[in-house]
C-alpha cells in the first residue's frame, strides 16, 4: 500500500539526496549496490548479536537507498532494464538476510518459543513469495499493483518490531512477526486472486526467452503451457 501511496510525500525529501549523489558521480546502481551490502551487513552483524535498536536504526536509514537510486535513474533521464533487474534482486536478497538474521536471533540468541520462530520463517518464505507472484504476474500480462503487505510495510513493521524489542519492550517482535506473517499470507491470496480475476482463459505457452505468448491450440502447445503453468 505504502508503495502506490508513499512516494510522492517521500520525493520531496528524496530528491535533494538523489541529485548530490548524481553530482558526486554516483551512478543508480552503484548506489543500489551500496545499499544492498550496507543493509545486509548490518542485519547479519547486530542482529544476531543483540544489538537490534541499532540494527533497526540503521537499516531503516540504508532502506531509503531503495528509493534513492529509483529517482537516480529518473533524474538522470530514466533507469534501464538491468537497473530495474538489480534493485528487484537486491530487494529479495536484503529481505531475505533481515529475516534470515532476525531467525538466528531467536533460534540462537535468546532461545525463543518455537511458535515465533515459525512466524519469522513465515515471514522469511513470504516475502519472497509475494515478490514472485507479482512479477510472474505482470510477466502473464496482468496488472499487479498494490497488496496489503508489500515491502515498505514489511520492512517497517519488521524493524518497528525489532528496534522496539531492543528498547526493552517485551514481546514486541514476536507481535510483529506474526502481524507480518497473517498479512504476507494474506498478500499473496489477494495477489492470486487478482490475476485470477483478470484470466481470460487464454491458452499460453513460454517461448524461447521465456516470454508468455499466446498457444497456437494444438495438443502439443496445450502439453507446453501446462508446463510452463507449473
Amino acid at each position: 500500500m505504502l508503495s502506490v501511496h508513499g512516494r510522492k510525500p517521500a520525493r520531496r525529501f528524496v530528491e535533494p539526496v538523489a541529485s548530490s549523489f548524481l553530482r558526486m558521480g554516483l551512478s543508480p546502481n552503484a548506489v543500489t549496490l551500496i545499499g544492498t551490502a550496507c543493509t545486509i551487513a548490518i542485519a547479519v552483524i547486530l542482529i544476531p548479536t543483540g544489538h537490534l535498536a541499532a540494527a533497526a536504526i540503521l537499516s531503516g536509514v540504508f532502506a531509503a537507498f531503495d528509493m534513492i537510486d529509483g529517482t537516480m535513474a529518473r533524474l538522470s533521464g530514466g533507469g534501464t532494464r538491468f537497473g530495474a533487474t538489480l534493485d528487484a534482486s537486491c530487494d529479495r536478497v536484503t529481505d531475505g538476510a533481515l529475516f534470515a538474521a532476525i531467525v538466528w536471533y531467536l533460534v540462537y540468541r535468546v532461545d525463543a518459543h518455537p511458535s515465533t520462530v515459525a512466524a519469522a520463517l513465515i515471514v522469511l518464505v513470504t516475502s519472497q513469495v509475494i515478490s514472485y507472484v507479482k512479477a510472474r504476474g505482470e510477466a502473464s500480462g496482468f496488472t499487479m499493483v498494490g497488496g496489503l503487505i508489500e515491502r515498505p510495510e514489511r520492512l517497517i513493521i519488521g524493524l518497528v518490531g525489532v528496534g522496539l524489542e531492543g528498547f526493552g519492550v517485551p514481546n514486541i517482535l514476536a507481535v510483529s512477526l506474526w502481524i507480518l506473517a497473517v498479512g504476507s499470507i494474506f498478500t499473496v491470496g489477494q495477489r492470486l486472486l487478482k490475476a485470477a480475476a483478470q484470466d481470460t482463459g487464454q491458452r499460453v505457452v513460454a517461448n524461447s526467452a521465456g516470454a508468455v505468448v499466446p498457444a497456437q491450440g494444438t495438443a502439443s502447445a496445450q502439453s507446453a503451457a501446462g508446463r510452463a503453468s507449473r
